[in-house]
Formats: C-alpha cells, sequence, structure tokens
C-alpha cells in the first residue's frame, strides 16, 4: 500500500537514464567516442593529464571538473575547476581573436604595401570572428578535426618560414640584445610578463581529458596509450615550432623583435603575406579546441539544469552568443602581448602547471617525502609562484598599451 512497484520504479529509472544518454549523445565532449590517436595529435598541438583519465576502474572523467569532484568532492571540485577553466579557455579564446585580426590586417597591409585604404584592426577581429559564428555550430571535437588537422600543418609551416625568412635576412645592423626596459621596475615586470608567456606557449591541460573523451577505451586497451601517441607527436611538433622562432627570431633582431615575429618581418613580401594568412588558419583552429568545452558547459547547464530541449536553435543561440562576447572583449583590448602574460599566469598556471598535481596529491595520496611526492610539491610550488608574479607583469603591459591606444580605432 502506497509504495511504488518495483517495475514502476524500474521503467522510471530506465526512463532518467535514457534521457540522460540522449543528451550526453548531443553535448559535444561525450557525443561521439570515435576518434584515433592522430586526433589528440592535431588537437594538442593546437591545445597542448592522461594518465588520470581512467584512474578509477570502469569510470572515465571525461571533463576536467569532474575529476576535480572525484579529487574535492562534488560541489569543492565544481567551484575550484570551473571558474578557472573558464577564465583559461575564454581568455584563450580572446587572445586568439585578437591574433587573428592582426595578422589578418598584417596580410591585408603587406599586399596591399601602401597603396589600400588603411582599415582599422577592428574591422579584421570582426572579419575573423565570422568565420567562428560558422564553425561554432560544429557538434563536437570529432568533427573539427579538420579544421585542427589544417591548423596544426599551419603552425609548423608558417613558424617555418618565420625563422627562415629571419636567417635569410640576417642580423640587424645595430642589434641589441639588451633588455628592452631601462629601469629596475621595468626589468623586474618585463620578466614577471615573460614566464606569463612561456606558461601561455606551453599550457594547454584544461582541455586534455576532453580530448581524450573522444577516444574509444576497453580495458584491454585503454584510452591512455593511443593518447600519450598524440601527446608526444604533438610536444615534438610544438618544439619544432617554437623553439627556431625563439632562438633565430632573437639573433637576428634582438630585444626589436615583435610579439609576433610576422609583423616584425616584410620580406619576401608574398611569403611573409602566406605566413600570417597561415597563422589566421592555425588560430581559427585552435579557438575552436578552446571554445568547445565552454559550449559543451555552457549546454550542460542549458539542458540538465534550466530543462531547455536540446537541438540547433539552443546551439545557434549559445554558440552565436559566446563567439560574439569573445569577439567584442577582443576588439576591447586588442593587447597580444599584455594579455598573453596576463593569462599565462593568472588562468593557465593553475589549471596547467599545479592543480593536476594536488589532484595527484589527493587521489592516489603517494608516500610522503617519496619522489612522487617531492616532484609534485615542487611543481605546486613553482606553479602558485607563476600563478602569482606573471600577471602582474602583463597586467602592466596592458596598462602601458592602454595609455596609447585609441578604443575601437
Amino acid at each position: 500500500m502506497g509504495t511504488q512497484p518495483p517495475e514502476n520504479h524500474s521503467t522510471a529509472k530506465d526512463e532518467r537514464s535514457a534521457r540522460e544518454k540522449a543528451i550526453d549523445d548531443w553535448l559535444p565532449i561525450t557525443s561521439s567516442r570515435n576518434a584515433k590517436w592522430w586526433y589528440s595529435a592535431f588537437h594538442n598541438v593546437t591545445a597542448m593529464m592522461v594518465e588520470m583519465h581512467e584512474m578509477v576502474p570502469g569510470k572515465r572523467f571525461d571533463r576536467y571538473h569532474e575529476l576535480g569532484q572525484h579529487a574535492f568532492g562534488e560541489k569543492l571540485g565544481l567551484w575550484i575547476v570551473v571558474p578557472q577553466q573558464l577564465i583559461v579557455e575564454v581568455g584563450v579564446n580572446i587572445v586568439y581573436m585578437v591574433t587573428g585580426g592582426k595578422s589578418l590586417k598584417k596580410f591585408h597591409d603587406v599586399i596591399c604595401d601602401g597603396k589600400c585604404k588603411d582599415i582599422k584592426l577592428t574591422y579584421f577581429i570582426m572579419i575573423f570572428a565570422s568565420v567562428h559564428f560558422v564553425l561554432s555550430q560544429l557538434p563536437n571535437f570529432n568533427s573539427i578535426s579538420g579544421v585542427s588537422l589544417a591548423a596544426a600543418v599551419m603552425s609548423l609551416s608558417y613558424s617555418t618560414i618565420a625563422w627562415g625568412a629571419s636567417v635569410d635576412k640576417g642580423k640587424l645592423q645595430d642589434v641589441d640584445y639588451h633588455l628592452r626596459a631601462t629601469t629596475t621596475p621595468g626589468k623586474v615586470f618585463g620578466f614577471f610578463g615573460a614566464l606569463g608567456d612561456v606558461a601561455f606557449a606551453y599550457a594547454g591541460h584544461n582541455v586534455v581529458l576532453e580530448i581524450q573523451a573522444t577516444i574509444p577505451s576497453t580495458p584491454e586497451k585503454p584510452s591512455k596509450k593511443p593518447m600519450w601517441k598524440g601527446v608526444i607527436v604533438a610536444y615534438i611538433v610544438v618544439a619544432l615550432c617554437y623553439f627556431p622562432v625563439a632562438l633565430i627570431g632573437y639573433w637576428a633582431f634582438g630585444n626589436k623583435v615583435d610579439d609576433n615575429i610576422l609583423i616584425t618581418l616584410n620580406n619576401p613580401k608574398w611569403l611573409i603575406a602566406l605566413a600570417n594568412m597561415m597563422v589566421v588558419i592555425h588560430v581559427i583552429g585552435s579557438y575552436q579546441i578552446y571554445a568547445m568545452p565552454v559550449f559543451d558547459m555552457i549546454e550542460t547547464v542549458l539542458v540538465k539544469k534550466l530543462g531547455f530541449p536540446p537541438g540547433l536553435t539552443l546551439r545557434l543561440i549559445s554558440r552565436t552568443v559566446y563567439v560574439a562576447l569573445t569577439m567584442f572583449i577582443a576588439i576591447t583590448f586588442p593587447f597580444f602581448g599584455g594579455l598573453l602574460g596576463f593569462f599565462g599566469g593568472f588562468a593557465f598556471a593553475p589549471t596547467t602547471y599545479f592543480l593536476p598535481c594536488i589532484m595527484w596529491l589527493a587521489i592516489y595520496k603517494p608516500k610522503t617525502f617519496s619522489l612522487s611526492w617531492f616532484t609534485n610539491w615542487i611543481c605546486i610550488i613553482l606553479g602558485v609562484l607563476l600563478m602569482i608574479l606573471s600577471p602582474i607583469g602583463g597586467l602592466r603591459q596592458i596598462i602601458m598599451d592602454a595609455k596609447t591606444y585609441k578604443f575601437y580605432s
């Protein structure tokens, strides 16, 4: 009397499970698990924790915040991870908006060679954003694998052009290898900002679980094996891109080199124009990689928490609003160098350099003073210092740039 029959309870549970599965099959992170290891290489090159994805037998942590919830608890894990991850991904998308717009403007200026009407940077950022209003409607990581592949190839290509053209140009006659700043505070703040730049360049673990979630996994063939292949290939490609550009670019131009070396180079014009267009293609793919987890978070809240029906209309509105927001912020604050340093330290340092270490210690609980314990604590201390110091330099650079910048120009 008054109790629900077992079969009715089972039916309701089955219906709820079927609905949850349908939603998971629609959400971008969990909609496809058919990715190959080379997909992760493409994505990681454009983005860059693998052992922890399936650390609990029979369970996959498909999202960064799910791992955080396992380590810190359901509510605390969300509050620790989600805000930081959102800062990273939104911040990176803003930087890519600026990068894409500036590279398009450089392409235009090189091709026109002073013969065309000058066009505001604002319009080039809007042109770059227009691509994302379309691409953002692609449903999941696997659907953008082609875009991601093109982005990875472009990354290697324009980097090669950058250092090759620098070698061809040779050293400037008055090349100066001293620090740009002449005052002690300027040198210190410049050092802090540089730390943020490095953190930005070699970070990106914020999306690694979401990428790994797309790879099929069985007890015999766990996803971490192909994922490790992809990560190794990705880091090799990243090293091939960054190290020659950094070393040869500094050798050729010294402290006169721009934040983006392709802005410094002007000849041969056709090659520099081509390289800048390659940068545009690269950051198109990179933007989508970092935007996809944000889309997943937004759509999860809208569907699971607020009860909106999943479908094309919801996806169109939510993703269009997000792209428009990042475009507006990029147009308002198009300070590439300062943004790199600020977001590199403030956002990337926690999610990339010390939060995974804290999770590892909380979950695995290695023996005190063991090698694993020492290694993780060293990374935590260095990561915290990076988070505190590098945003100072980046924020100072943004303030200095803003003094002479005419907004929406």
